[in-house]
């Protein structure tokens, strides 16, 4: 085969690869359910309820399992019953760093009225349970850490950057959610609304 003919065939495998992922993606798009991907929006740093407002009917929180800090299982409708933060974050990542002590300030002020739940995405390469855990001692956050090793939490809620922080009503409905790192008034302002 001659040069010219070569880079015809890999255009044209390039170009089918593309069709391709295009064809699988819009089929896994229709199987997932509404009730499993949230919507997460900011403006200007702040907390939004424009989603909140748009739908009438409450979302119920996705369940999942992940992993605490001694190696049990955690599942999240265990711990309905009081207001709910939810951030998704691991320790390579710059955004999380920089809002987790802000979190662990407001946890040590109101973490006997509101749950948190801080989960490291760990994918075994990049961030493993170790990593995440070694992070969280050296920095001497207070604040419970749960390991998300199969994904669950993160698939449940369509997390496609960290941080993300979902805030949940005691009864378990998502309330609002914020994408992207934040501060502590940006913070204090979501725990106001689940409050």
């Amino acid at each position: 085969m001659n040069k010219k003919t070569k880079t015809i065939i890999l255009i044209a495998a390039f170009a089918l690869f593309v069709v391709l992922a295009a064809c699988v993606y819009n089929i896994l798009s229709q199987r997932v359910s509404p009730q499993n991907n949230i919507d997460i929006s900011q403006k200007n740093g702040q907390v939004s309820q424009d989603n909140q407002e748009q739908v009438t009917e409450k979302m119920k929180a996705p369940d999942f399992t992940v992993l605490d800090a001694a190696g049990n299982n955690v599942k999240l409708s265990e711990l309905f019953g009081k207001p709910i933060v939810l951030n998704f974050w691991a320790s390579w990542c710059p955004p999380c760093k920089s809002e987790m002590p802000e979190f662990n300030k407001v946890y040590e002020e109101v973490g006997q009225d509101i749950t948190f739940i801080m989960i490291d995405l760990v994918d075994g390469q990049r961030e493993t349970q170790e990593k995440g855990a070694q992070y969280v001692k050296d920095e001497d956050f207070s604040f419970p850490v749960y390991f998300d090793t199969k994904q669950d939490a993160a698939d449940k809620y369509g997390i496609a950057s960290i941080p993300t922080t979902i805030f949940i009503d005691k009864d378990g409905y998502i309330v609002t959610g914020v994408q992207g790192g934040i501060d502590e008034k940006t913070l204090q302002k979501g725990i106001d609304l689940i409050r």
